[in-house]
């Protein structure tokens, strides 16, 4: 198996009704890519996969796979396959017969079926179960074959929607692991979407954050979660202190903000300008107790042990802050505290209208 590039060009998404799912989109996904398609309910992400598959046509713009566009092609003419939340797997069938289902349509033997169907199943580590019925296996089990059975039919583009969102935590952080090594294993470009960002930045090469129709931005983990672009991708992608307020001075890429909580700096993270109202974004991990070149004052009135990392929570004028600490740190009594935290750790970004924060 290969994968295949994806490339949409234009891309818009209306409905008759006048509601545009998606605004008009251009994106690349590479050949053999783990590309995750990451934001809330009804951002558009859903919409995407199933334009990409020929489930949906998109309103305007093409979409090539492989560089051939896809324009008219109906969903079992395209180098595809779909997973969706619900596995959809025949409860009468066995697990086997599940996988080899796709070839049976395309005329294959029985005993190529049974032979094809064998080795994916070893892929997904589920060999041995190959006889069974769906309801014997767990969720993770049937999950697999989910993923066994759209592999069968030999797709360069495997479509993801929200697969792991039924399973348990423990469960969920497993199949993140098998289904990033089976994606290097067979080489195919996986297009995952998913509201989780534990799951896209755990599994995924680039992330595309989209939120009202929009991709707001477009890199690895690293980069979204260490240089968000919009007040958007700060707040949504990891946790994070904010300190509103107004642009007074800009100087060598550091922005002086002045609002309700005192003067603060941190890196300028988009064209700003004097006057303009911003909000400047700190993680939890780069906030230290003590004195520094940005100070807040603030009463601990929480703190939570998670084994090796312990979260303080901090109240400053009635606004809640968080520091993450490992526990080596040194441990501080409740009452009035000085925080503080470095400009080049600290981003500054517009404050847009319609940004719902944690």
């Amino acid at each position: 198996m290969h994968g295949k590039d994806v490339c949409l060009s234009g891309v818009s998404i209306s409905y008759p009704n006048g509601y545009t799912a998606v605004e008009t989109t251009d994106l690349n996904i590479n050949s053999g890519e783990f590309f995750s398609i990451l934001g809330p309910s009804g951002c558009g992400k859903t919409t995407i996969l199933k334009t990409i598959s020929g489930f949906l046509d998109p309103s305007a713009g093409t979409i090539k796979i492989g560089g051939v566009d896809q324009t008219g092609l109906p969903p079992n003419a395209r180098p595809t396959a779909l997973i969706f939340q619900n596995l959809a797997l025949f409860p009468l069938m066995s697990i086997w017969e599940n996988v080899a289902f796709g070839l049976e349509a395309r005329g294959v033997s029985k005993a190529q079926r049974k032979a094809r169907a064998l080795e994916l199943l070893e892929l997904v580590a589920l060999r041995d179960q190959a006889h069974k019925k769906p309801d014997e296996l767990s969720g993770g089990q049937k999950q697999r074959v989910a993923i066994a059975r759209a592999l069968a039919v030999e797709p360069a583009v495997l479509l993801l929607d929200e697969p792991l969102s039924a399973l348990d935590l423990k469960l969920r952080q497993h199949m993140r692991a098998e289904l990033r090594a089976i994606q290097k294993q067979t080489g195919v470009t996986f297009i995952y979407i998913t509201h989780d960002q534990g799951e896209a930045l755990t599994m995924s090469d680039r992330i595309a954050v989209m939120n009202n129709g929009r991709i707001e931005q477009i890199g690895t983990g690293d980069e979204i979660y260490s240089n968000p672009h919009t007040a958007f991708v700060a707040s949504f992608v990891g946790e994070t202190n904010r300190i509103e307020g107004r642009v007074v001075n800009i100087s060598d890429g550091i922005v002086e903000i002045d609002g309700p909580l005192g003067r603060h700096w941190g890196r300028s993270g988009s064209e700003l300008s004097i006057g303009d109202n911003v909000t400047l974004f700190i993680r939890p991990e780069a906030m230290t107790l003590g004195q520094g070149k940005n100070t807040l004052s603030g009463a601990l009135f929480r703190r939570d042990f998670e084994g090796p990392f312990v979260n303080l929570f901090f109240k400053v004028q009635g606004q809640d802050f968080s520091i993450h600490q490992t526990k080596s740190e040194r441990v501080i009594s409740e009452g009035q505290q000085t925080l503080s935290f470095d400009p080049e750790k600290a981003t500054v970004l517009r404050t847009k209208s319609d940004v719902t924060f944690k």
